[in-house]
């Protein structure tokens, strides 16, 4: 019967107990302990302990709260990470394999879910749970990860390596799915980590610890059942996701104490470490976000192993991946482990060695700086839609406005119409009408078209106030870009010149180039966080043109080139007028496409043919279709060399342009085509800023080119044949002689940066938001020049009647 009762007890208390020990594990994200690997001599502390974790960002520390990050910031080397990866927001999966293949890599998408997957441990053999899923996944990303890359070198370098966590497991894993190294299964109560890391640490050069992850409370992790991925499982109910807004600074108690427990298991790392050996070199990384909404994450390092210069009172960190001191990515990680374990990265790697650069500020004031660069990105994030939008729509109402009001038909029913009104006023605005050149409204559109093409640079140049830390930062920078187009307007139309026809080209044009060429110069800084810049949590370029600033700055060199080198053609000396266009534009693609500036593929490719063309028409050169296939050999033989010279520097140095050479030369070309394609063809149907392309080639078809094609005819009876003039000596191309060169440049540079970009019809789009609002300005004071308007009558440009010496036509 004792027996019996004994067995009855057993069979009821073992399922209790086995349900409690999968609850605990669950809970805590982490297996429990079964004891340390088979240790090595005391005196063998690793060189490098990788902490990672994910969700932490620099707002999250504080003295008191987190005591053992903040004491890690106050003498290392920080900065904002950026963990974007392949989609638009990183899993935990997604950051640990961007360590492990050293390029974006990310999970199998889980949007049926809400939310990522919950890594878990290797079993007994080291094999990593849902490597096929990884590797299926990026098989179908196109970015040419290998996830694995990492721990294969370190295999081959006979590095000897500890992986303590499920995340960890993913970073050091081999391309087979194994760990690479030795697999610890710690208890990571804070209380036991320590001791038991100190244990398990000795005899291994790297150790990479998963600390665990910080969750948004609506973004739980969860589990698949392999072969289910894809297929929706039943959903707990959940509190209802945060406005994204509210999503971005979600602060909750929750999130509290996940901080405070990442922290104190971040201590426990550090000391297991230090009391080994205070030369390890520790760093902290957070690698993926905390829910669906992008956000910059924390990293410090800490160490004599540190590349750089790391003073006592700290440093910021950075990379040659974005040339921005604070600013590191994710794909920094890989050749950074690498390189302080002085192992020789592979080719293939994306991101580059982080580096500490002293910026003369404390720990205190070094946190403050990075969560302000972070409260930055974040205000300007809901501020860019908007702004695009408004850009599209000003622009778009000013293209209808000048093509319904220079339609003569039209003009002429608006004339009857105010005649028959039987008043003095109407009667005047029905002479006005029927003049063709109503000075005021002309006037009017005049300045509003330079008003709309200043618009864009106004936007990079409110970035120089930190109009983010206000009460109303939407107000604030909005309310900045107005005062700076209206203040760079009348610049533009300053009595001096206003009468020039050219002016606001000069002008407008000339500051944009300027402005973004001295940005590129000295680091680019200008763009992070602007309005049509770079949003820097979602990664991308860090330096160089962006596409909206390569587009501004294309469209901006060459309508300057333009002014330039007008009246150098009106005094007949056109080949020096070809040389400027031609220094310009070496200077241009040389910022845009050189390693040491912006490094940018396929800028050049769109610059290049754009400038010669323009050099050679003003040159008075015709375009036969030899000099077309010369054109292009130069245009692929320059570019091609920027990429080249790239490639033959070593690994560790390159840029994406040498990169570039690297995947073709591994077979990699077509994935890279296809994905580029893929990303133009959706940005082409899916983007607003298509319907501004649009409207801009209308408006230069029906104002410009289709009446300068009929100007020999001079054909007064169709709708816009008034433009060119009662002569052929009035048209507005003889009045500004470079006007159809100009036209034929902008529209080959902006054909070749749609077929070679991935971002497609963005770069044209932002083209057109500069140069054609400043060709209607051309053309509203050819019309103002025209009626006789006094601001118009002066200047040898507009107030002849025909263009003085030299002037032949460029055909």
């Amino acid at each position: 019967m004792i027996a019996m009762a004994v067995l009855l007890m057993l069979a009821l208390v073992l399922p209790m107990m086995t349900a409690r020990a999968a609850a605990t594990g669950a809970a805590s994200n982490l297996p429990a302990a079964t004891g340390p690997p088979t240790q090595t001599p005391a005196d063998a502390a690793p060189d490098l302990v990788v902490v990672g974790t994910s969700g932490l960002r620099w707002e999250d520390l504080s003295a008191l709260a987190t005591p053992n990050l903040w004491d890690l910031a106050d003498g290392g080397a920080s900065a904002n990470l950026v963990a974007r990866s392949v989609r638009s927001s990183a899993c935990p999966a997604d950051g640990w394999l961007a360590i492990s293949a050293g390029r974006r890599a990310a999970d199998l998408p889980l949007e049926e879910y809400g939310t990522c997957r919950r890594l878990l441990s290797p079993d007994t053999s080291g094999a990593v749970p849902a490597w096929d899923a990884f590797l299926q996944a990026a098989a179908d990303d196109g970015y040419d990860a290998r996830p694995g890359l990492l721990g294969d070198r370190l295999v081959s370098a006979d590095v000897s390596s500890l992986a303590v966590g499920p995340g960890a497991a993913v970073a050091l894993a081999t391309s087979a799915g194994q760990v690479a190294g030795e697999y610890f299964y710690a208890d990571f109560r804070p209380s036991l980590l320590e001791g038991s890391l100190a244990a398990a640490l000795p005899g291994h050069e790297l150790a990479v610890v998963d600390v665990g992850t910080i969750r948004d409370h609506n973004r739980p992790l969860v589990h698949p059942s392999p072969g289910e991925v894809r297929e929706k499982a039943p959903q707990p109910e959940e509190t209802p996701s945060p406005a994204p807004d509210e999503a971005w600074l979600l602060s909750s108690p929750e999130r509290t104490e996940q901080v405070a427990t990442v922290d104190a298991r971040v201590g426990a790392v550090v000391d297991a470490a230090r009391s080994l050996s205070p030369d390890t070199t520790i760093i902290v990384a957070s690698v993926a976000d905390s829910g669906s909404i992008a956000l910059m994450q924390l990293m410090v390092a800490a160490g004599p192993g540190v590349p750089g210069e790391l003073p006592e009172d700290g440093a910021l960190l950075r990379s040659s991946s974005t040339r921005q001191p604070g600013i590191v990515q994710s794909t920094d990680l890989t050749p950074t482990i690498l390189q302080v374990l002085d192992v020789d990265a592979p080719a293939g790697l994306v991101g580059s060695s982080v580096r500490a650069v002293p910026d003369g500020r404390d720990g205190p004031a070094r946190v403050s700086a990075l969560v302000d660069a972070h409260d930055h990105a974040v205000a300007v994030r809901p501020l860019k839609g908007p702004f695009h939008s408004a850009l599209v729509l000003v622009n778009l109402l000013l293209y209808a406005s000048v093509t319904v009001g220079l339609n003569r038909r039209l003009l002429d029913r608006a004339a009857a119409w105010f005649a028959r009104r039987r008043s003095p006023a109407a009667g005047r605005v029905a002479a006005s009408l029927r003049s063709r050149r109503p000075g005021a409204a002309l006037r009017t559109v005049r300045t509003v078209a330079v008003a709309v093409g200043a618009l864009p640079v106004a936007s990079y140049l409110a970035n120089l106030v930190p109009w983010w830390r206000a009460d109303n930062p939407g107000l604030a920078l909005y309310g900045l870009t107005l005062l700076v187009t209206v203040a760079i307007t009348a610049v533009a139309l300053a009595r001096p010149w206003r009468h020039r026809l050219l002016a606001p080209v000069a002008v407008v044009a000339g500051l944009t180039a300027v402005v973004l060429a001295v940005d590129v110069v000295t680091g680019a800084s200008l763009q992070i966080s602007a309005l049509m810049g770079v949003q820097p949590e979602v990664g991308g370029r860090f330096y160089g043109f962006n596409n909206s600033s390569f587009s501004l700055f294309a469209a901006g060199t060459i309508l300057t080139c333009t002014a330039v080198a007008d009246p150098l053609v009106r005094a007949g000396r056109r080949k020096l007028a070809g040389a400027v266009i031609l220094a310009v534009g070496a200077v241009a693609v040389v910022l845009d496409g050189a390693p040491a500036f912006g490094a940018d593929f396929g800028g050049p490719p769109a610059l290049i043919p754009g400038f010669l063309v323009l050099a050679l028409l003003v040159a008075g050169v015709a375009l036969t279709w030899r000099r077309i296939i010369v054109v292009l050999g130069v245009t692929g033989l320059i570019a091609l060399s920027f990429s080249v010279l790239d490639w033959l520097r070593p690994p560790a140095e390159r840029t994406h342009l040498g990169r570039f050479i690297e995947t073709v030369l591994d077979g990699g070309l077509w994935a890279v085509v296809a994905r580029k394609l893929a990303q133009n063809v959706s940005n082409l149907f899916g983007s607003t800023l298509t319907f501004l392309a649009i409207g801009g080639i209308v408006v230069v078809i029906v104002l410009l080119t289709r009446p300068l094609r009929q100007a020999a005819r001079s054909d007064e009876g169709e709708r816009y044949g008034w433009l060119t003039g009662d002569s052929s000596r009035a048209r507005v191309d003889q009045l500004t002689l470079l006007l159809r060169p100009a036209l034929y440049s902008l529209g080959v540079t902006f054909a070749i940066a749609f077929a070679v970009n991935d971002s497609g019809v963005v770069l044209p789009a932002i083209g057109v938001s500069l140069a054609v609002p400043l060709l209607v300005a051309v053309l509203t004071g050819w019309l103002l020049a025209r009626g006789g308007d006094p601001q118009f009558s002066s200047g040898d440009d507009v107030s002849a009647g025909s263009p003085s010496r030299g002037s032949a036509h460029a055909r």
